[in-house]
C-alpha cells in the first residue's frame, strides 16, 4: 500500500514523497480514511509509529480541497508542550511545501512572541498548534475560532497527567459545536475515556499495540549504584560511534548534575530544562538535530516533543516513576523503521526497583539485566517488591520487633552488641530537640 491509495491531493502527495515517506504505517492506514470520512476518532498507538502524519495528512487534504477560504482557522491542534508544538509545526511546513496550507505554533514566551502570535491569528492561519494555557490566553482576548472544523488533541494522555482537563474543556467551549474531534495518544488510561465522552460523538476507536514498546528497540538494564552511573555512560559510549543519544533524568536539577558530570568526562553533552529560556532551548535542540551535540540530557518533558530519526540510544539515568513514561522515553529511538537501543540504570532504592518491575509488567517483557563490566564493579541486587495489581508497596515489617524502624533510618543506638540487624528507635531526652534530617 502507498499514500496514493488514499486519493490525497497531488500537491500534498508531492510533499509526502519529497520527505521520503513511501508506505503508510499501520496507524496511518487506519486513521487517514476515518478522518477523511469526517468521523470522530480516538486513536492509540505506540510512540514513533507515525501518529502525527496520521492526522496531519487528512486535515491538510481537507483544507486544500474544500471550499474553505483560508481567512479563518480551520483546525486547532492542542499539545502538552512547546517542544511538541514546534515539532508538529515543522512537520506541517515540510508536508505543505507544495500547498498553500499555513500554520503557527502557539506557546509561552516573551511579550514579543505573544504579540507576533496574536497578529498572525488576526490575519488568519489554517492550523493552530498550541499548548492549552497559551491558546486560552489568546482566546480570552478575542482570538477568533468560531469557524473551526477540527479539534485535535495530540498526546492527550500527557495533557491530562499535567492537569489540563479543564483548560481543554474551556477551549472546546469557544469552538463550534459541529466539528470533527480527534484524539491521539500513546496510552489509553481511564481519564482519556472520560474526556472522550465529554467531547467526542460516536467515535471510531483504533488501538495499535497500546503501552508496548517497538520491536526494533533492544532493551537492557544495569544494576548500578549512583556513583557507578557516570562510568557506565563512559563505557557505553566506547561500544559504538553513536550519532545521537538522549539521557533522561528524573528532575531538572539532575539534568544539570548529569550534564556537568558528562562534560567533565570529555563527552559532547548539553542539557535542556525549564531553567533555559525558550530561545536557548530551541538552540540546544537545533544543535542536537544537526548532530553538533551528541548527547542531549533532559527530563520527561522532551520524551514527547522530539522527533529525530537519528537517535540511536536512549539511556534512563533514573528509572521513570510512571511506567507509561518509559514507553515514551524509549520511543525516541527506533523511529521510522530504524533500530535503536534503550538502557536503564537501576539503583538499590526499593521504590526505583519496584517502578522498574511495573514497567516490565506494563510492556509484558522481562528486560535483560547483564552483569556489569568488571572494572565498574558489582551493583546492587535486583529484588523488586510490587503489588500483584501493579504499584510499589513497602516491605512488610509486621513480624519485626517493636523497635525496628525499617530501612533508610539513622541508627542512634550505641549498643554495638546488638547484631540482630534491627535498629532501635531513637527517643530524644526531655527538653532535647531531635536534629532535623537533611
Amino acid at each position: 500500500m502507498t499514500f496514493d491509495n488514499f486519493d490525497l491531493n497531488d500537491d500534498l502527495l508531492d510533499g509526502i514523497y519529497s520527505m521520503n515517506f513511501h508506505e503508510p504505517t499501520p496507524i496511518q492506514e487506519q486513521a487517514i480514511p476515518a478522518i477523511l470520512d469526517n468521523k470522530d476518532l480516538i486513536a492509540c498507538a505506540q510512540t514513533g509509529t507515525g501518529k502525527t502524519a496520521a492526522f496531519l495528512l487528512p486535515i491538510m487534504h481537507q483544507i486544500h480541497t474544500s471550499d474553505y477560504d483560508g481567512t479563518d482557522t480551520h483546525t486547532v491542534i492542542i499539545v502538552p508542550t512547546r517542544e511538541l508544538a514546534l515539532q508538529i509545526d515543522y512537520q506541517i511546513q515540510g508536508l505543505s511545501y507544495f500547498t498553500p496550507v499555513t500554520s503557527i505554533a502557539v506557546y509561552g514566551g516573551d511579550s514579543s512572541s505573544f504579540s507576533n502570535q496574536r497578529n498572525a491569528l488576526k490575519q488568519g492561519v489554517d492550523i493552530i498548534v498550541a499548548t492549552p494555557g497559551k491558546l486560552l490566553s489568546h482566546l480570552n482576548i478575542g482570538a477568533n475560532v468560531s469557524k473551526v472544523k477540527n479539534l485535535i488533541l495530540d498526546e492527550a494522555d500527557r495533557m491530562l497527567d499535567m492537569g489540563f482537563h479543564e483548560d481543554i474543556l474551556q477551549i472546546a467551549s469557544h469552538l463550534p459545536k459541529q466539528r470533527q474531534n480527534i484524539f491521539f495518544s500513546a496510552t489509553m488510561p481511564p481519564k482519556i475515556r472520560t474526556l472522550a465522552k465529554e467531547l467526542l460523538k460516536d467515535p471510531l476507536e483504533i488501538n495499535i499495540a497500546i503501552s508496548k514498546t517497538s520491536k526494533n528497540v533492544t532493551q537492557k538494564a544495569y544494576l548500578l549504584y549512583d556513583q557507578q552511573k557516570g562510568t557506565m555512560v563512559d563505557y557505553l559510549m566506547t561500544l559504538k560511534e553513536y550519532e545521537s543519544v538522549i539521557i533522561f533524568t528524573s528532575t531538572k536539577q539532575k539534568v544539570n548534575e548529569v550534564t556537568t558530570l558528562l562534560k567533565k568526562r570529555k563527552l559532547n553533552a548539553e542539557g535542556i530544562s525549564s531553567d533555559l529560556d525558550q530561545k536557548e532551548r530551541e538552540e540546544v535542540l537545533l544543535r542536537f538535530k544537526a548532530q553538533q551535540t551528541k548527547i542531549l540530557v533532559g527530563t520527561d518533558i522532551i520524551s514527547r516533543g522530539i522527533d529525530i530519526d537519528t537517535v540511536e540510544l536512549v539511556i534512563n539515568f533514573d528509572v521513570p516513576k510512571d511506567p507509561e513514561d518509559y514507553v515514551h522515553r524509549i520511543g525516541r529511538t527506533a523511529r521510522a523503521s530504524r533500530e535503536g537501543e534503550a538502557i536503564t540504570f537501576i539503583n538499590e532504592n526499593y521504590k526505583e526497583q519496584g517502578s522498574f518491575a511495573k514497567i516490565e509488567q506494563l510492556i509484558g517483557l522481562d528486560i535483560e539485566k547483564p552483569e556489569n563490566p568488571n572494572f565498574i564493579g558489582k551493583g546492587p541486587e535486583y529484588k523488586p517488591v510490587v503489588r500483584k495489581g501493579g504499584g510499589n508497596k513497602r516491605r512488610n515489617f509486621s513480624n519485626k520487633p517493636k523497635n525496628f524502624i525499617g530501612p533508610g533510618k539513622k541508627n542512634f543506638s550505641n549498643n554495638k552488641s546488638n547484631n540482630s540487624g534491627y535498629k532501635k528507635r531513637y527517643k530524644p531526652k526531655p527538653n532535647q530537640q531531635q536534629k532535623p534530617k537533611d
